[in-house]
C-alpha cells in the first residue's frame, strides 16, 4: 500500500523529501485547487493511504477544508500557528508531527550535532 502526503507547495514538498525516505509520495497543490487538480490527486491517491499537511494560515486551512472533503479518511498532520507554513517549520517539530502520525518508520532522522 502506497503512503501519500499532500502539500500545498513546493517548498513544503523540499522540506519533507529531506525528512522522508522515498517510500513516501509527496503531492502538491501548488497553493490553489481547481476541480481539475481535484481531480487529479484523487486519481493518484485512490484508495491509498493519505496525509494532509498544510500551512496553519487562511489559505492552508481552506486547502485542508477542500482535501478534508474529498479525502474524508486522510490522517491530518499540523504545524504550529506562528511559523511560516510547513516550510519555515523546524526539522525537529516537523519529526515531531509525522512521528505523532505515526510516520516514524520512514522519518531520515538527521545525525545528532556534535558539541
Amino acid at each position: 500500500m502506497s503512503i501519500f502526503i499532500i502539500v500545498e507547495g513546493k517548498n513544503d514538498r523540499s522540506r519533507l523529501r529531506r525528512l522522508l525516505t522515498s517510500d513516501i509520495t509527496i503531492l502538491c497543490t501548488f497553493g490553489t485547487l481547481n476541480s481539475a487538480k481535484l481531480d487529479a490527486l484523487q486519481k493518484q491517491v485512490r484508495d491509498q493511504e493519505v496525509y494532509l499537511f498544510m500551512d496553519n494560515d487562511s489559505s492552508g486551512k481552506k486547502i485542508r477544508g477542500i482535501l478534508r472533503d474529498a479525502f474524508p479518511d486522510a490522517e491530518q498532520i499540523y504545524t504550529r500557528r506562528g511559523y511560516a507554513g510547513v516550510e519555515g517549520t523546524p526539522d525537529e517539530y516537523l519529526i515531531a508531527q509525522l512521528e505523532k502520525a505515526g510516520l516514524e518508520e520512514f522519518i531520515i532522522y538527521p545525525p545528532p550535532e556534535a558539541y
